[in-house]
């Protein structure tokens, strides 16, 4: 079974505090630069792994999407998610990615964001989310960078006057621990070339890949944001099923 940090009361608490749970994808600032790849979602039948609060699901739908399925571990993200939907055409489930069964050839467009460095087995998951996708649809995800997840301290250091943000084995794939509103959070660092390579071997054509990184606007109205422009945190990818 996966580690349900997210149904923890201390983690949920601090989670639900962060600027993207409070606000939404407003809240979060790589979302424009998702938002840009998105295809046209009108009438098309969506995925949500890793749903959240739901507010994916709801954009979707204002978006044109005929129907939206939201999947996540958390009782406690699934709950919240139906209080603030009203919305027949949306259905969120409980569903362990880690396990997850999709129906066959069932959606238009999957989507995810920052779920799957929580996945271990990657390669599995890739496999579901290919055999449910009708032949020509969309795949758009974000993951934490695997630079941002491979810290050898935790924060800067000073090397002769510079800044340096430290790597720690980052060819060394596997399961890391740390400690982000909680102690022991545990996540799967993966390279990025495994993370494409194993889209590519279940089928799917990589269309656009984005380091991402705050526009300058950004910066001045989030300062905090700049450390960004130094390593980036953000993973994000684009990918068709051929």
């Amino acid at each position: 079974m996966s580690q349900n940090i997210y149904d923890e009361p201390g983690f949920f608490e601090g989670y639900s505090g962060l600027p993207r749970s409070k606000f939404g994808l407003e809240g979060a600032p790589e979302w424009p630069a998702i938002k840009e790849i998105l295809p046209d979602l009108g009438g098309k039948d969506v995925v949500d792994l890793g749903c959240g609060f739901g507010w994916f699901a709801r954009w979707a739908r204002t978006a044109g999407a005929a129907s939206v399925l939201g999947l996540d571990l958390s009782e406690n993200m699934i709950a919240r998610a139906k209080t603030d939907t009203d919305d027949a055409a949306i259905d969120y489930r409980i569903a362990n990615l880690e396990t997850l069964e999709l129906p066959a050839k069932r959606f238009d467009f999957a989507y995810s964001s920052l779920a799957f460095h929580y996945v271990a087995d990657f390669s599995r998951l890739a496999g579901e989310i290919a055999g449910s996708l009708r032949a020509g649809r969309q795949f758009v995800f974000s993951i934490e960078h695997p630079v941002f997840m491979a810290p050898a301290s935790p924060g800067w250091i000073d090397v002769e006057g510079t800044r340096v943000w430290p790597l720690n084995h980052y060819l060394r794939e596997g399961r890391r621990e740390t400690d982000w509103l909680a102690d022991g959070v545990v996540k799967y660092h993966r390279t990025i070339g495994t993370t494409l390579n194993v889209l590519i071997a279940h089928g799917f054509a990589i269309d656009h890949v984005l380091e991402w990184h705050p526009s300058p606007r950004q910066i001045e109205e989030m300062p905090v944001l700049e450390e960004e422009m130094d390593r980036p945190m953000i993973l994000i990818v684009k990918a068709t099923l051929s």
